[in-house]
């Protein structure tokens, strides 16, 4: 059976959500699920944007026969040939021989790699830059957004409706619930976070990138933002392009701290504790404490995204960083996440090292440090209490 929805009078949402997948690319945990999504024009000429992930191919393929109701699909544009979106080109056009495939060079390069033995000749359209691809009364006019997040991406536009289709840009983990239209939920409540972690865990190494694309697509009206992740935009266009220019430009969103500890007996859960408390006492409320252990790096990078200090409470451990928060800096460092003020405090029961290691591994002016660092032997005492004290005032000076 078919679910679909109308988004403008000639342009349905044909997609779907996956609830079953436990990790998206097999990384980054997806307790709400995650959607698929794929856009189908109804025009002189009929135009499928897009497939979506093998998972949910029989609900696609009820979709896309449902909205063309017997017509005959006169185009597939293919924004983007990572398989959770391109995993049904062949079925569509198996169904569909009399379909035109439209992409740009290096879509066409990455088809032949995925399906080497699908013959496009005659059944093709590339395009660059600049390019239209008329409809009817919509056209689509294509800008080339490479490495947002794959070589090959780029996003199309609509003047009718002044839709953009962005690709995976302005997506987000979640199951869309039925509820199609970002308007129709809390998004700060039910998508922000999500929206955070898809962003700087897929795309947020990028940066650069995107403010090219955001570049290029800043003369244009946008008033639908159709990506292939998550909710449709048709309002507030500005706060989520705001949201982006944050996030591309490693600015933090909120001045707030983040604790990250790695802790094997508890005595660096204390540090971290005493340190949020004192935090608190200093008039810092936006504070938030993890175990480096427990939570998923997803997280700690899309928190180390969200605020604008990040404290590391770490042992020394064999000589080296604690594995688990080594491994929380190496994300940071691979998506190239910087501005931000950092706090080292380490924990040795008789060689401490961590504190000098990560300043080598974080170095200005990438980050910027408090004035002090803070050396803790085996277990908190009255005299580091002090001192930890102290490092809460300079915490909150640099706020």
């Amino acid at each position: 059976m078919h679910c679909t929805r109308k988004i403008t009078d000639d342009l349905y949402y044909v997609g779907g959500s996956d609830r079953r997948l436990e990790k998206f690319e097999n990384l980054f945990p997806i307790e709400r699920g995650v959607s698929y999504n794929s856009y189908l024009f109804l025009d002189e000429k009929t135009c499928l944007l897009d497939t979506v992930d093998s998972s949910i191919t029989r609900l696609y393929l009820e979709n896309v026969k449902h909205v063309l109701s017997g017509r005959k699909l006169d185009y597939l544009v293919v924004h983007h040939m990572e398989p959770d979106h391109c995993a049904n080109i062949e079925e569509i056009l198996v169904r569909h021989p009399e379909t035109t495939v439209v992409g740009n060079d290096k879509t066409f390069a990455f088809i032949r790699q995925f399906y080497p033995d699908l013959d496009l000749e005659g059944r093709k359209l590339v395009v660059k830059e600049g390019d239209v691809l008329k409809l009817g009364k919509h056209e689509l006019h294509f800008f080339m957004a490479p490495m947002v997040h794959w070589p090959e991406v780029m996003v199309s536009y609509d003047p009718y409706d002044k839709v953009l289709f962005s690709a995976d840009a302005f997506g987000t983990f979640g199951a869309l619930n039925g509820n199609l239209f970002a308007d129709e939920v809390n998004f700060d409540r039910d998508f922000l976070d999500d929206a955070r972690r898809y962003y700087t865990n897929i795309v947020g190494k990028y940066g650069v990138q995107v403010q090219m694309a955001l570049k290029k697509l800043a003369s244009v009206d946008i008033q639908l933002v159709c990506s292939l992740h998550g909710p449709v935009w048709r309002k507030d266009i500005a706060y989520l392009m705001d949201k982006y220019q944050h996030w591309s430009t490693y600015t933090p969103e909120e001045k707030g701290v983040m604790i990250v500890y790695g802790s094997m007996y508890g005595d660096n859960e204390n540090v971290a504790e005493c340190l949020a408390t004192l935090l608190s006492e200093e008039g810092v409320h936006d504070v938030r404490v993890y175990d480096a252990s427990k939570t998923t790096p997803s997280v700690l990078v899309s928190e180390a995204f969200r605020l604008s200090n990040i404290v590391f409470v770490t042992p020394t451990y064999n000589m080296t960083i604690y594995p688990a928060i080594e491994i929380f800096v190496d994300d940071l460092l691979r998506m190239g996440l910087k501005n931000r003020t950092l706090t080292l405090i380490e924990n040795g029961t008789w060689a401490p090292m961590a504190n000098r290691l990560l300043r080598e591994k974080l170095k200005e002016p990438a980050f910027r440090f408090t004035p002090h660092d803070l050396t803790v032997r085996s277990s908190l005492d009255e005299e580091k209490l002090k001192e930890l004290a102290s490092l809460a005032k300079e915490i909150k000076e640099s706020l």
